[in-house]
């Protein structure tokens, strides 16, 4: 490992790179932040984006290969982090500037743990049996981003209200990404669908991608949107907690992403014959949507709504 971190506008310009290469959703959205804040936003998405990859055997999100040594990249992770976390320099760019920016923000470490036992559960070849096991796994994966992407913003890190509301938007997208993912999931032997939803259906184990089954599997797909709906829709009642441009930002992913999971749920039974994307105009429709919202965005999604009873809570 390197005995020294490299310069912080080296660590931004491979993250920027990252993302550029990972996600042109989540790139296009960072552009509407200020400056300070989109680069810290870059840094955190090389490690999310790295971690994925090393536990996936991917490259930038890339097709994910078969991993016989799931334990020990787990154990690397966990390894690489804690010496980030810590200010010790990694050897690589991703968790360097990882370190930097939670210090920078103040981010709690518990969040960088709860997403690295998403991996885990993966690293198990875990499977979710109810539903709530499902939201507990996209808490682990998307939702404790939403947490440090919130923090990153400026909210408070004891300001649970928002960040239950930035947690529903990492919820939201990762049921957006399980209800589009479900035929690349199936290659890799993964299923994120419960296991009580399936027997339901009356769906046989590892049956669920097989032509007889879509009618059914795009039912599962449509209350996997739907729930991606509700969530959504809540964590835009945290937005009037954010500075302007970062509500502009969220408000946009917001849109964008939910519209991966509308789309889904419009296809039916051919929602997994090609990658569901959102269009690079919708995107910018959605752009342009989410800033006309961000002036009244306090009084079309109040902060002091309650949330609704039936939606999952994140740990303490």
């Amino acid at each position: 490992m390197s005995s020294a971190i490299p310069d912080r506008s080296a660590l931004v310009d491979h993250a920027r790179a990252s993302i550029a290469r990972g996600s042109k959703s989540f790139a296009m959205a960072s552009k509407l932040f200020d400056r300070v804040t989109r680069e810290r936003a870059w840094l955190l998405y090389a490690w999310c984006r790295k971690c994925d990859d090393i536990a996936d055997g991917q490259d930038h999100g890339g097709a994910m290969s078969s991993v016989a040594d799931a334990q020990a990249r787990l154990s690397m992770m966990r390894v690489m982090t804690h010496r980030a976390l810590y200010g010790h320099a990694t050897g690589d760019p991703a968790f360097d500037g990882f370190g930097v920016v939670m210090r920078e923000c103040g981010i709690p470490h518990r969040y960088a743990h709860d997403l690295i036992e998403g991996f885990a559960l993966d690293a198990r070849d875990w499977r979710p049996r109810s539903q709530a096991d499902m939201l507990r796994y996209c808490y682990h994966v998307a939702g404790a981003v939403g947490c440090m992407m919130a923090v990153l913003m400026g909210v408070d890190p004891e300001d649970r209200a928002t960040l239950d509301r930035a947690c529903d938007l990492g919820l939201a997208f990762q049921l957006a990404n399980i209800a589009r993912d479900i035929s690349e999931d199936e290659i890799a032997d993964r299923c994120y669908l419960p296991v009580e939803w399936l027997v339901e259906m009356d769906i046989p184990p590892g049956e669920h991608m097989k032509p007889w089954v879509r009618p059914r599997l795009a039912i599962l797909s449509r209350r996997l949107a739907d729930m991606a709906a509700a969530y959504e829709e809540s964590a835009r009642h945290g937005t009037g907690a954010l500075p302007p441009r970062a509500a502009w930002a969220v408000l946009a992913a917001a849109g964008i992403y939910g519209d991966i999971a509308r789309e889904v749920a419009r296809r039916g039974e051919h929602a997994w014959d090609h990658r569901v994307v959102t269009p690079g105009r919708e995107k910018l429709g959605w752009v342009m949507r989410a800033g006309a919202q961000v002036p009244g965005r306090g009084r079309r999604w109040p902060a002091d709504k309650a949330r609704p009873e039936g939606l999952w809570t994140r740990p303490d």
